[in-house]
């Protein structure tokens, strides 16, 4: 039977990693699951874990992927594709429509990711997050779904006080709405409320897992994130360039962490009820984070250096925030995060020069 992911056995490890959680796959077992998002870096590995429940312990999960674009489908899953249990189904998360399948869980995972496309998309960043998030509550309420999982941000939490510790779900600091960037946070902000109304009014099951940056095996090579970055100047030999003093500091999570702490949310988180998903062994600082990434590589010989553009705005970058989320409230339900920042660039790194080809020897 094909592989997961045939060209990353890092992330192929991942996945049969998160198969093998008892919990998770008994209680899945038999489901339909309705993913949105489905070729981003969660969404992906979403389907494919379910795939890999599949083959490993024959759990009978049919995966309904929801794509806008099939050829990228096809490039992200491959082989995959031609199992019977996953199912791509074309749309746009923004655009109302229903489906004939019945499905027991909708995850919905579609959101940009990129501070560029926030300022350059801003009145498209919170479409995607309200009315794609209204019309997957509306098929949730349809279908009278078991569970319905809403990804949504730290950045829901604003600028805290410095001195607030690790927060958790009840704290919210300041978000300015006539700022531009605000576009993201804001927007996943309705949206969660709009979770809980839907709940409120509707019984929709619906859970929020508030997610921290996230990244690790699977993460494409010219994504646009700071991690992803550092993880280039690793593999070109080139020195980490920041164009800020990096003093954010924030709270991080392994991919495969993450996926695992997704499922838990939706098959036992609370309804109406908001999960910080974070390992806290990870709060750094990105100056912190930049260093530990050229110490983990002495012999290529790259350096921190910094370049301060006079507008730093058009970068797209979050207001120098120290947040350190609390993932109490998810350890609780039995979740532990197993992979720490260290390990986390290893991987990531590891499984970019798998897919890619990448010579480079580090």
């Amino acid at each position: 039977m094909v592989l997961e992911s045939p060209n990353d056995s890092i992330m192929q490890e991942d996945l049969e990693e998160i198969s093998g959680d008892d919990l998770i796959s008994e209680k899945l077992c038999g489901s339909a699951v309705f993913i949105t998002g489905a070729t981003g870096l969660i969404g992906s590995q979403l389907v494919k874990a379910l795939a890999c429940m599949n083959r490993l312990r024959n759990s009978g999960i049919k995966i309904f992927a929801l794509v806008r674009d099939t050829g990228k489908a096809e490039r992200v899953f491959g082989e995959l594709l031609e199992r019977k249990d996953i199912e791509l189904v074309c749309g746009n998360v923004n655009s109302p429509f229903t489906v004939d399948m019945e499905c027991d869980y909708i995850i919905h995972a579609a959101t940009p990711t990129s501070s560029g496309f926030f300022v350059k998309k801003p009145a498209e960043t919170i479409q995607t997050a309200v009315s794609g998030t209204e019309n997957m509550l509306k098929l949730a309420r349809e279908k009278n779904v078991k569970g319905f999982l809403f990804l949504s941000s730290l950045e829901v939490y604003g600028t805290v006080d410095l001195d607030a510790g690790f927060i958790d779900e009840t704290v919210y600091g300041y978000l300015d709405p006539l700022s531009v960037r605000s576009c993201y946070p804001e927007g996943k902000r309705i949206a969660e409320c709009m979770c809980v109304s839907y709940a409120s009014e509707y019984g929709v099951p619906a859970k929020i897992a508030r997610l921290s940056q996230t990244f690790g095996a699977g993460v494409e090579y010219n994504d646009g994130r700071v991690f992803a970055e550092f993880a280039r100047c690793v593999i070109e030999k080139k020195d980490v360039i920041l164009h800020t003093a990096g003093r954010t500091v924030r709270t991080y999570c392994y991919t495969a962490d993450a996926v695992r702490a997704l499922l838990y949310i939706l098959l036992f988180g609370d309804d109406s009820m908001a999960y910080n998903v974070a390992n806290m062994d990870t709060a750094v600082s990105i100056r912190e984070m930049a260093e530990l990434v050229c110490g983990l590589y002495p012999e290529t010989g790259i350096k921190v250096t910094f370049d301060m553009p006079e507008d730093i705005n058009s970068f797209g970058y979050n207001p120098e925030m120290v947040i350190r989320l609390n993932s109490g409230r998810l350890n609780a339900l039995g979740w532990q995060a197993r992979t720490g920042l260290d390990e986390m660039y290893r991987r990531m790194i590891s499984s970019i020069q798998e897919r890619t080809g990448q010579k480079v020897k580090i």
